[in-house]
Formats: structure tokens, sequence, C-alpha cells
């Protein structure tokens, strides 16, 4: 177990690391945009990336604080799960109305690679394999499908 600021540090380092080798990846549409701090330009709606408990993931969250329109954005994006899966591959999880590590209702749709911790640099690479290729397929279907949840 490493002391808190250690701990901190080094997920500081993986994320400024990661955020660095993404830079140069234009996002769908051509543009240079900030990877680690994906805009999905939808109120209460994120790309949430996280390395934490020997596991990686990487998520679209629904945080809107009405449950219904939570599940109203949920459902209409799920009108659309053949196209996402087709561009994103079938491994991930799609989650209504659960209740989150902090008490709050959302829902999501996650993938997780697992047995893989931040703290441990040589496993930087492989969390990296991980988080790369799913942000650029998230951010394709992105820029063809958000129009669904502009409400």
């Amino acid at each position: 177990m490493y002391p808190k600021h250690t701990s901190s540090l080094l997920n500081q380092q993986f994320w400024t690391a990661f955020g660095k080798y993404m830079a140069p990846v234009l996002s769908a549409e051509g543009e240079k945009i900030n990877w680690v701090n994906y805009k999905t330009g939808i109120k209460f709606m994120r790309f949430n990336m996280q390395a934490v408990n020997n596991k990686a993931s990487i998520a679209i969250e629904f945080l809107h604080p009405d449950i219904l329109v939570q599940q109203q954005q949920f459902e209409l994006l799920a009108n659309f799960k053949m196209q996402f899966e087709k561009a994103c591959g079938t491994g991930w999880q799609w989650e209504k109305l659960i209740i989150d590590e902090h008490g709050k209702t959302i829902s999501r749709i996650l993938n997780e690679l697992k047995e893989v911790s931040i703290l441990r640099q040589a496993d930087w690479p492989q969390i990296v394999s991980f988080l790369k290729p799913s942000l650029i397929c998230l951010d394709s279907f992105w820029s063809n499908y958000k129009f669904a949840l502009e409400l």
C-alpha cells in the first residue's frame, strides 16, 4: 500500500502523461480537444475515465438530477445501442438508474479493465491501451449520435 501522497502523485502523473499522449490525436470531427476532460456538450452528461481499486474504467454517465430526464436520456441513447456496439464493441455494461459510490442515482454505459493499478507504473501501458481506443470510439459515436440527446 502506498502512502496517500504517493498514490495521489502517481495518479496525477498518469493522467498528465495520458493527456500528453492523447494531445496529438484529433477528434472524429478533426478538432484538437482535451481528451482527459472531454466535453460532451450536454448538461449533466459526461465521459468519465477512472483508474482506481485495481481497475480502469470509461463510461458515458447520465447525471441529471431529475430521474425522469436521466432515464429519458439513457433510453434515447439506448435506441442507438446497435450503432454504439458497432463503433465500440459489445463489452459495455448498460446500467440504468443505479446508485453510485456517492449514493447518487446515475445511469451509465460502462467498460472496465480489471486487474490493473494506476499505482503500478508497469500497468500504465495496459491502461492506456484500454482507454485510448475506448475514448476514440466514444468520440466517434458521440459525434454522430449526440443529436439524439439535444432536447
